[in-house]
C-alpha cells in the first residue's frame, strides 16, 4: 500500500483523530476557490507584485463572494511565483504550488490538525518566503507524516520547544501580517510530506511542473486532512 493510501486509511479508521486547521462553521461559512494560473486575468505580475495591491485584490474576492477564506492551491501550476527571483531556476522556474492555502485575516489562529509533537520551526525572512513556519511530526499507527504551516506571525514561533507534544486541535500559531510572512497578504500555506530528509523549520511548498508525479508521491493532497466539505466551497 503506498503512503497516500495507508494515510487515507488511517484517517478513515480514526476520524475522530481529526480537527480543523483553521475554525469555521460549515453551516454558515464559505471558502471562495482562487485562481492564480495564468487563465485568471484579473491578475497580472504588476499587481502580485505590489504586495498591498495583491491583498487589495485577494479581500475583494472574498468581499464579493461573501466568503470568511480563500482556498485554494494544491497542484495548481502558478504563474504568481514570478514576483519572487526565489522561484526562478536557470532550466525550469517553480510554478507547482504543492501545499494548500487558506486565506485570511491576519491573527487568525491556526491549529493542529492531528497529534504530533515539534520537528522544528524558523523564520524563513526573505521576499516571498514563508516567513515564520513550523513542521509537526505525526506518527500514525507507523506512518511518519509531517505537517507544515508557513506564513504565521512571529509571536508562533516565540514559546516553542523542539520536541513539545501537540494535541489535535491545539492553537499552534497565527497568521502572519505582510511585513512578517514573506510578504504576502494574510494566508496559511499547509502541507503535507512523508519524508523532509534533513530539513528543518523549511520544506519547498513550489515545484517544477515537470516533477509533478514525482512530487506527488511525497507530498499528498492536504485535502485528507483538511477536508473542507465541498458544499462550503464558492467555485
Amino acid at each position: 500500500m503506498d503512503k497516500a493510501l495507508q494515510l487515507r486509511s488511517y484517517i478513515s479508521e480514526h476520524p475522530n483523530a481529526l480537527s480543523k486547521v483553521v475554525e469555521y462553521n460549515a453551516a454558515t461559512d464559505h471558502f471562495f476557490q482562487l485562481d492564480f494560473t495564468a487563465a485568471n486575468k484579473q491578475l497580472n505580475l504588476d499587481d502580485v507584485t505590489d504586495t498591498e495591491k495583491f491583498g487589495k485584490w485577494v479581500n475583494a474576492q472574498l468581499l464579493q463572494h461573501n466568503a470568511r477564506f480563500g482556498i485554494g492551491g494544491y497542484m495548481e501550476n502558478r504563474t504568481i511565483y514570478r514576483r519572487s527571483a526565489l522561484f526562478d531556476n536557470y532550466d525550469e522556474p517553480r510554478t507547482l504550488h504543492l501545499g494548500v492555502d487558506i486565506w485570511g485575516p491576519s491573527g487568525t489562529s491556526v491549529f493542529a490538525p492531528l497529534a504530533g509533537k515539534i520537528h522544528s520551526f524558523q523564520d524563513n525572512n526573505h521576499f516571498g518566503d514563508y516567513g515564520p513556519t513550523i513542521i509537526l511530526q505525526h506518527d500514525l499507527d507507523g506512518l511518519t507524516l509531517y505537517s507544515l504551516y508557513g506564513h504565521l506571525s512571529r509571536t508562533s514561533l516565540t514559546a516553542l520547544q523542539v520536541g513539545d507534544n501537540i494535541q489535535s486541535g491545539q492553537k499552534i500559531g497565527s497568521l502572519g501580517h505582510a511585513d512578517e510572512n514573506g510578504s504576502w497578504p494574510p494566508h496559511l500555506h499547509f502541507q503535507l510530506m512523508f519524508d523532509i530528509g534533513d530539513m528543518r523549520g523549511d520544506y519547498p511548498g513550489v515545484g517544477k511542473f515537470s516533477q509533478k508525479e514525482s512530487l506527488e508521491v511525497n507530498i499528498p493532497d492536504p485535502d485528507i486532512i483538511l477536508q473542507i466539505p465541498p458544499t462550503t466551497i464558492i467555485r
